[in-house]
């Protein structure tokens, strides 16, 4: 963080929401290294007490446990707060084809909960997770953010209508707002035990575990995968940005290269070898293409660094290396995942 961005938040309080969860926790550490003042909102519905345990003692942290789908919930959170990263999500593909009305709820019905309240509170700036997914049908690679097809999982559908109501909020209530469209963001504390736990710590538990881990299709699929320190960097670039020109849009938030599931799978086994030799010899079994998956995921990241700055500092290769690392030590230690 510059000298510069510290200066705009010195005694500022962010709010942020679902900051018990992967990402929030993640943004949590990083703005307390620098004693800002954060407000962490969460139900715990899919974050962890742990994630937050090492800042429960920190004067400049606050939590406050409630639900994004109760109003009064988020405006007790929202008071006295300078600015909101939201991040409290239901955020599984499979798990909103499973069950599309509690993340509609949490998603849409959540979402607009946070806009009435952070409007009513007078926050300077909203930003929010938004998401690739958003992208649907369109097959053009890379994704640019003005060229979208249509959803395909009601998660999807939700994080399209958190894009439509937070224009219509800066165009009705002059609430300014930033949409940050994350691609397969990975890191430390991402959940491997759910059973929706995303690729990569899922298959980080499997291979340490010596299980075969299953890709879906025959890994031909791509992705954008995008370490969460580049996430952080694009979130605090947002909340700090001087420049009114990048208020009031979305981002796409990348790395700006794409990886196969195969490839994937091949550099988890050779990140986790360094530490376990065998694993290097475990095979990759391949199931069922899943359904709502888009096939490839490419973004170009131009605008994101045009109007934010943003320049990611890790690659697919550089983000497993850090990942696997801390996975290794927390896996191996109690093997009951995390």
């Amino acid at each position: 963080m510059t000298q510069q961005q510290l200066k705009i938040l010195e005694g500022k309080k962010v709010l942020i929401t679902g900051g018990a969860g992967f990402i929030g926790s993640n943004l949590c550490e990083a703005l307390l290294e620098h004693n800002i003042n954060i407000v962490c909102l969460d139900n715990f519905s899919t974050g962890k007490r742990n994630n937050i345990k090492p800042f429960l003692f920190n004067h400049n942290f606050s939590l406050i446990e409630g639900d994004i789908r109760r109003l009064a919930d988020c405006q007790k959170a929202c008071a006295g707060a300078d600015y909101v990263l939201h991040h409290a999500a239901l955020g599984s593909v499979p798990k909103s084809i499973k069950d599309p009305i509690t993340t509609n709820d949490v998603n849409v019905s959540g979402f607009l909960n946070m806009l009435v309240a952070s409007k009513n509170a007078g926050v300077k700036r909203f930003i929010y997770a938004a998401s690739s997914s958003t992208y649907g049908d369109h097959e053009a690679l890379p994704k640019v953010e003005d060229k979208i097809g249509k959803p395909l999982s009601p998660y999807a559908i939700t994080k399209y209508v958190n894009e439509l109501y937070a224009d219509v909020f800066y165009k009705t209530y002059k609430l300014d707002t930033i949409g940050l469209r994350y691609f397969n963001v990975f890191g430390k504390r991402q959940n491997t035990n759910s059973a929706y736990a995303a690729v990569i710590p899922k298959f980080v538990q499997q291979l340490i575990n010596h299980e075969s881990p299953i890709i879906n299709g025959d890994g031909s699929f791509s992705r954008d995968f995008t370490y969460v320190e580049n996430v952080v960097q694009i979130n605090v670039n947002a909340l700090t940005t001087t420049n009114k020109n990048a208020l009031n849009n979305v981002y796409n938030v990348a790395y700006g290269e794409r990886t196969t599931l195969k490839e994937l799978a091949g550099l988890l086994k050779t990140n986790l070898a360094k530490f376990d030799a065998s694993i290097k010899d475990i095979d990759i079994k391949h199931g069922e293409n899943r359904i709502g998956d888009i096939p490839h995921s490419l973004a170009s990241i131009e605008k994101a660094k045009q109007l934010l700055n943003y320049n990611p500092k890790f690659n697919i290769n550089s983000g497993l290396k850090k990942t696997v690392n801390w996975y290794w030590q927390r896996l191996k230690q109690n093997n009951e995942g995390y």
